[in-house]
Formats: structure tokens, C-alpha cells, sequence
């Protein structure tokens, strides 16, 4: 089945399918949902916690889920061919779990819309898992890089045109034949799990079913196994182990911005949800020419140099964040975030692949490790940000906590020695 265009297009529809959660839910329009129809302050557990502080705790649990549980369900895929299973089984719960958002409308649902949220971020998370792990089974290693920037373009086309239908009809409803008020915006939840669903069939049928590779006693432990192993070989590799958690922490922080900026701009400033999803679309486009414009600046000189200017533009962008004012300063904080989003995620990849020992025989290993890295990245930057909005009950010193975080990336990342400038290997 390796490069057959019929199932590589399949593959790639996936991303088409499940990036409309990625960024209608999670990015542009839940999260200032949440935010407006609660109360500031919700009793939980006989505590009171803010309700952004509450949405923060929600995307740590559902990261915590995953990076635990991932491992071993990993295992039990490959031992068993129980891939595509697991791929349908997190696709229906993440995408049922965004359709059950339509009937979240305020405090007297409060439970049912953080259950949901909860369980479709597992889902889209979860399904990534199993996603990812296909691609080496259905295409040549030559093709790896072209097959999945595909991915990515489906998956970037597919949400962007999404979200613009839902701007339209909550900016708009009158036009639709729908009243106004917040069934706009729970339609738009409805929209994302029918979206994802139905187009998610289409790869469902294309790929294929992987083989069983036998029974074994070490199913259940395989995946944490594989992670203890490529742990103990960092030992010896220690600019390997730096870059890690460098990224680590630089990561925490990107990925807790991209969760959290939402709740911000609408507690802080007031943004309603159209000029947050019009904010969102600004940052889309404008990541497309940073990716291309870092990706330059690494090639003339390292990548060390291209991914500290990131970090350094990331600080700026934090700092800026807690003393910002007007929405129209947010305006060019946002557009330095997607100045910054696509470059230090692609680039951080490809430097983590120099890094990694080029005489290894656990290349998946290796990426799996980098994969809960990142998972757990989300969870303490996330977290840190959650406890520190619940503590002083003022968001921006939660994000001057986020500059932190990428203080110590950048530190760590200057200790890490790993490329030379690539005009300079030319000349030897």
C-alpha cells in the first residue's frame, strides 16, 4: 500500500476532518464562549475557581489523560492491528463530545460543557496518536516530508473554511434564518463534530487495516518501555537532553497561548467572539509568511539562532500581553504570535531530528518521547497558568509566568550545541 496517492489523500483528509477542532473549539470560538456564559467565580469541590482558571485546569486533565494512558495504548495497537480501531474509536468520542457542546448554554450545563470539552480534546488528541503512526506505513521515507506538509494543508484549508462559515452565520444569523443570541455559536460546535465525523469516513475507508505483530507478554508496558529506554540513551547524548527540555518549557508556553489567548482577550479586553474569530484568521495568514521567513533566517544562519529570535519575540509578546490595554494593541501582539506559531513548531521538529543519534535503530522511539514532551509541556504551561490566574485572580500575571517559561527554553537552548551555519558547511 506505500505511495499510493488514493490512500496518501485519505490520510491526508484526516487532517482536513480533525483540525476544525483544533482551531474553532480549542482556539477561536469556546473558549470566549466559556468564558462569557459563566459565572466568573464556580464552586467546585466546595472551592471557588474562576472560570478561566476552570478552562485551564480542563486542558491540563485532558492532556494528563493522554500522555499517561498513550504509551500504552500505542502498545496495544501495534501487538494487536488495533490501530485503525483506536484511530474511529477517539474520532467518534472527540467528534459526538463537540456536537454535545451545542447543549452547553450557561451555568445550568456547566458540568456537561466541561465534560464534553474535556472528551473532545481527548479525542483529537488521542486520534492524533494513531493518525501520526500511519503515515511511515503508507509512504516511502523519501516522501515522509511532501505527504505530510500535505496533512498539514488539508488539515489548514479544511478549518479555515470552516471557521469562515461560522463567522458568517454568528455575525450574521438574521441571514441564516437564525435568531440571535448564543445558538450562532453553539451551532458552530454542532458544525466541528459533523465536519469532523463525516469527513474522517473518508479515511476510514481508504487506509488500511494493520497486521497483529503477534501476542506478547509485553503489551501493556511496550510504549512506557520504549520511553525508559530512549530516557537512559539521553544520558549519553546530553545536548539531545538539553534541546529537550528546552523545548519543554519554550513549548509550554507556545501551546498554553494558543489555548489561553482566546480567554484573555475576552476577560481582559472584552473582545466579542467575531473579532476573536477574525483575530484568528489575521494569525492564520500572517503564520504562513513566518514559517517561510524563520525557515530563511535558519538557513543563513543555524537553527540555534532562527529558534532564540523566536523565543526572544515570545518574551516581548508575553510582556507586552500583561501590560496591554487596547484591542488594538492586542491586534499587533496577535499578529506577532502568528509571526512566531508555524516557525518554532516546524523548526522545532527538524532540530530535534539532528540531535537524535543518526546510528539509532529506535527512530520512533525517539519521536515518541519528543511527543510526550510535548504533550507534557501542555500540561504544566497550562496548569502553571491556571494556578496563577486561581491564586491572584488576574490573568496577566499568568502570562508573565508563560515569559518565564520561555526564559529558561531560551537559556537552555543557548547550552545546547547542535548545527553550523549551512552557508558555512558549504564552503568545506
Amino acid at each position: 500500500m506505500k505511495d499510493n496517492r488514493q490512500v496518501e489523500n485519505a490520510w491526508a483528509m484526516f487532517d482536513w476532518a480533525n483540525s476544525a477542532y483544533n482551531l474553532v473549539i480549542s482556539t477561536a470560538i469556546f473558549p470566549p464562549y466559556f468564558i462569557a456564559m459563566t459565572k466568573s467565580h464556580i464552586p467546585v469541590l466546595g472551592n471557588e475557581i474562576s472560570n478561566s482558571a476552570l478552562y485551564a485546569f480542563a486542558v491540563t486533565f485532558s492532556y494528563a489523560v493522554i500522555a499517561i494512558t498513550s504509551p500504552l495504548m500505542s502498545g496495544i495497537a501495534d501487538y494487536s492491528g488495533k490501530r485503525m480501531f483506536f484511530l474511529k474509536l477517539f474520532t467518534v468520542a472527540g467528534s459526538i463530545s463537540c456536537m454535545l457542546l451545542f447543549f452547553f448554554d450557561g451555568m445550568d450545563t456547566i458540568f456537561l460543557g466541561v465534560s464534553a470539552f474535556v472528551l473532545a480534546t481527548i479525542g483529537h488528541a488521542g486520534s492524533l496518536v494513531f493518525y501520526n503512526a500511519y503515515l511511515p506505513e503508507i509512504v516511502s521515507e523519501n516522501r515522509m516530508d511532501k505527504v505530510s506538509a500535505k496533512g498539514y494543508a488539508y488539515g489548514y484549508v479544511g478549518s479555515v473554511i470552516l471557521l469562515v462559515f461560522n463567522l458568517l452565520v454568528i455575525t450574521y444569523p438574521t441571514f441564516f434564518g437564525i435568531p440571535e443570541g448564543s445558538l450562532p455559536v453553539r451551532i458552530a460546535f454542532l458544525t466541528v463534530g459533523i465536519w469532523w465525523l463525516g469527513f474522517a469516513q473518508l479515511t476510514f475507508k481508504k487506509l488500511p487495516v494493520p497486521k497483529a505483530l503477534g501476542h506478547s507478554k509485553r503489551i501493556l508496558t511496550k510504549g512506557y518501555e520504549e520511553l525508559l529506554k530512549v530516557w537512559k540513551e539521553l544520558q549519553h547524548t546530553p545536548d539531545t537532553k538539553r534541546f529537550l527540555f528546552s523545548f519543554f518549557f519554550y513549548s509550554a508556553g507556545v501551546q498554553t497561548v494558543i489555548y489561553l489567548a482566546s480567554t484573555f482577550a475576552e476577560k481582559e479586553l472584552d473582545f466579542g467572539t467575531s473579532e476573536l474569530i477574525l483575530i484568528i484568521l489575521i494569525l492564520q495568514l500572517v503564520a504562513i509568511g513566518g514559517a517561510y521567513l524563520f525557515a530563511w533566517l535558519s538557513d543563513i544562519t543555524t537553527n540555534k539562532t532562527s529558534l532564540s529570535t523566536m523565543i526572544l519575540i515570545w518574551i516581548g509578546i508575553c510582556v507586552g500581553a500583561h501590560f496591554v490595554e487596547s484591542k488594538l494593541a492586542f491586534y499587533f501582539l496577535s499578529a506577532g504570535v502568528g509571526m512566531v506559531l508555524g516557525g518554532i513548531q516546524s523548526l522545532s521538529r527538524s532540530s530535534y531530528s539532528k540531535l537524535v543519534p543518526v546510528d539509532t535503530r529506535d527512530m520512533t522511539s525517539y519521536f515518541s518521547f519528543y511527543d510526550v514532551m510535548y504533550k507534557c509541556s501542555i500540561i504544566a504551561g497550562t496548569f502553571s497558568f491556571g494556578i496563577v490566574d486561581q491564586l491572584t485572580g488576574n490573568m496577566r500575571y499568568s502570562v508573565l509566568v508563560l515569559g518565564l517559561f520561555f526564559v529558561v527554553g531560551l537559556v537552555l537552548l543557548r547550552m545546547t550545541q547542535f548545527d553550523i551555519p549551512k552557508k558555512i558547511e558549504e564552503r568545506y
